[in-house]
């Protein structure tokens, strides 16, 4: 898909795929009022109100013969036809046995027996059906289609002091864009004025305003919420990281959970079942029954057929799962498929990362220790100018403890050691940053237990010789502990792993209640971990940066992203994407998994249930077209109902 179509084109798409079920009124649910989509219906239902008086109450001579099929035909037409040319245009790319078909099969029929009124009803009865299906479609879609609109087609652009309103698309990176009070911000950029509040609820699912400082970045989709402000613009309109997440949101559909699989191949399969079955109503038996009566059996088929209709189960679905991935983004996750939804339904561990997932993530420097032979300053300089080679959290804390970056410290041979440090030439001699196993990998003695300290310490060495250390500390998200508690009330093991040493992850276990904790782990160390649990056949979900713990992410059977807004890679890379930096939405994906899982299930075994029993009444000649009406559009209604439930469940 190009993600620089139109927002127009991008609506459309997303309107129409993963219906999972071809409805012929719904495609223009969002360009119709529902007066002009029931208006068909409610001419055939008048039509049919004045045939059904003119039959039983006022019964002229004149209403009979072929005045009598003519008015019926015009009641059948306004409904009928719509459903007969779906029906037509399904044989013609191949699938013959759909719904349409059966619908007009079992409608044709009552009319070729005499049964006009009834084979208008159930046509009449069928079509509102398909019209609240396609409502209730409509509606299931709008918080994902809202996302749709949160990203301005135009901005405002400064050039030599003049504001000129261009097209969003054509503004390069490096451009000046001017925000009024109340204007959503078209592309992603940096923040140019003192400072501004924004709203983020169209990114993160949080209306509470953020502020943000010169210099902070900011996201298209952001709405400016006190004074004009300038921002310069960082990344081009088809790369902002709202273009991938509507891009992410519009293919979720296309990721189809097992069951929802199915119940298609179920559908393709049982359909052509019924069909035969019913023509085996109508017919066999005639060489079983003395006083057989063609009419009244074909009757009975007629009536299996409608019963059997597979709409239920075929349109209430993939709207299940829809409503999930819709109630998901309202709350700031994106499920990258409705299969995600079922696999953390099912979850049955959530190994999660210690830094910036369940931690802050920002660190800052609590004391500096080093040798009296060495200068501290120097040191210090020297350990700010290797670090900014990093991006890792701890590099920043030194950033902010140390100052500017001297950039004539003549570094040389720069290597980063995966689960280490960083190791670097200086003037000849070997300098190393990083944890204790980084000195004992290079066979540095130093004396004093790192286990002792609680804080995590970074180590230094120069020339093999051991020049002192930096503690480091870093602080709990506030809602890590409600998360845990929430996880053991799901039922769900929370385990924690973490390259940061074993004395501070324990320390961090120990304040969230958590019991299973390991820490000095290098990434092949988290891998095995994740095999350990994986070996016992439980299922695992896996919440990271995904990126530096893509391993993890690829073994385990779902990839939990935090804070998505912070990393392309990471919307690339997660099946499911916390915007928010939220640890709580963890259970509270989960809990939607659930929640979704169990009305697809409740809505199964209702259509089920309900046909089995019209279906035997039907073929036994106990039930008639109304119990069959009953039995497919009514059950539909009940299960699109129940499936549209998940939209308004407080997670």
């Amino acid at each position: 898909m190009e993600e620089c179509c139109s927002t127009k084109t991008k609506k459309e798409h997303l309107h129409t795929e993963g219906d999972g079920h071809d409805h012929g009124h719904s495609h223009d649910a969002g360009n119709q009022s529902a007066f002009q989509m029931f208006l068909p219906a409610i001419i055939s239902f008048v039509l049919l109100l004045i045939g059904i008086a003119l039959d039983n109450y006022i019964k002229p001579d004149w209403f009979s013969g072929g005045i009598r099929l003519v008015w019926y035909l015009i009641s059948y037409v306004p409904v009928g036809l719509p459903v007969l040319k779906e029906a037509f245009e399904s044989i013609i790319k191949g699938d013959v046995f759909s719904e349409f078909f059966l619908m007009g099969i079992a409608t044709i029929g009552a009319f070729a027996i005499g049964e006009y009124p009834e084979g208008v009803a159930v046509m009449l009865f069928y079509s509102v059906g398909e019209v609240f299906q396609s409502l209730a479609v409509t509606r299931a879609k709008s918080n994902i289609k809202a996302l749709l609109d949160q990203r301005p087609d135009e901005v405002t652009v400064l050039k030599d002091g003049q504001p000129y309103i261009v097209k969003a698309e054509t503004v390069s990176i490096g451009e000046i864009i001017q925000l009024k009070s109340g204007e959503k911000l078209g592309l992603d950029g940096e923040l140019l004025s003192e400072t501004a509040s924004f709203n983020t609820a169209a990114l993160t699912g949080e209306s509470k305003p953020d502020t943000k400082i010169k210099g902070d970045p900011v996201l298209a989709g952001m709405i400016n919420l006190n004074t004009v402000s300038q921002v310069k613009v960082t990344t081009a309109y088809k790369d902002s990281k709202l273009s991938k997440i509507l891009e992410l949101v519009q293919n979720a559909t296309a990721q189809k959970a097992p069951t929802e699989l199915f119940i298609r191949k179920f559908a393709k399969i049982y359909t052509p079942i019924v069909v035969f079955l019913a023509i085996g109503i109508a017919l066999l038996p005639y060489f079983f029954i003395a006083d057989y009566q063609f009419k009244d059996w074909l009757y009975r088929a007629l009536i299996f057929l409608v019963i059997s209709c597979p709409c239920a189960l075929v349109i209430s679905i993939p709207l299940g799962y829809f409503g999930g991935i819709g109630a998901g983004s309202r709350n700031g996750i994106l499920f990258k498929g409705s299969n995600f939804l079922d696999v953390l339904a099912n979850v049955q561990n959530v190994v999660m990362d210690k830094t910036g997932t369940m931690t802050e993530g920002v660190f800052k420097v609590q004391e500096v220790d080093f040798k009296t032979n060495f200068d501290k300053n120097e040191m210090l300089k020297w350990v700010n100018a290797l670090e900014s080679k990093s991006t890792h959290p701890v590099a920043t804390a030194i950033h902010d403890y140390v100052g500017e970056v001297d950039h004539s410290v003549p570094l040389e041979n720069v290597e980063e050691i995966p689960g280490h440090g960083l190791k670097a030439m200086i003037n000849g001699k070997e300098l190393l940053v990083g944890n204790f196993k980084l000195m004992d990998k290079f066979d540095v003695s130093y004396d004093m237990k790192p286990e002792n300290i609680v804080y995590t310490l970074i180590a230094v060495a120069y020339d093999r010789n051991f020049a002192g250390y930096l503690t480091i500390a870093d602080s709990i998200k506030p809602d890590a502990k409600l998360t845990i508690d929430k996880l053991k009330s799901l039922g769900v093991k929370a385990t924690m792993l973490s390259g940061d040493k074993t004395s501070v992850v324990q320390y961090v276990a120990d304040a969230l209640g958590i019991q299973n904790a390991y820490g000095d782990l290098l990434p092949e160390d988290k891998v095995n971990k994740v095999k350990e649990i994986k070996a016992k056949n439980q299922s695992v979900a896996f919440v990271g940066d995904g990126v530096n713990d893509a391993p993890v992410v690829a073994l385990s059977d779902v990839g939990i992203a935090m804070g998505g807004l912070g990393s392309d890679a990471t919307i690339e890379t997660a099946d499911v994407v916390i915007q928010d930096d939220m640890p709580s939405k963890i259970p509270m994906a989960i809990n939607i998994g659930k929640q979704t899982k169990k009305i697809v299930w409740q809505n199964i075994i209702l259509a089920f249930a309900v046909k089995g029993v019209v279906l035997i009444l039907g073929a036994g000649g106990l039930a008639t077209m109304w119990e069959a009406v009953f039995a497919d559009v009514g059950v539909a209604l009940l299960a699109i109902l129940n499936a549209v439930r998940i939209q308004r469940m407080k997670f």
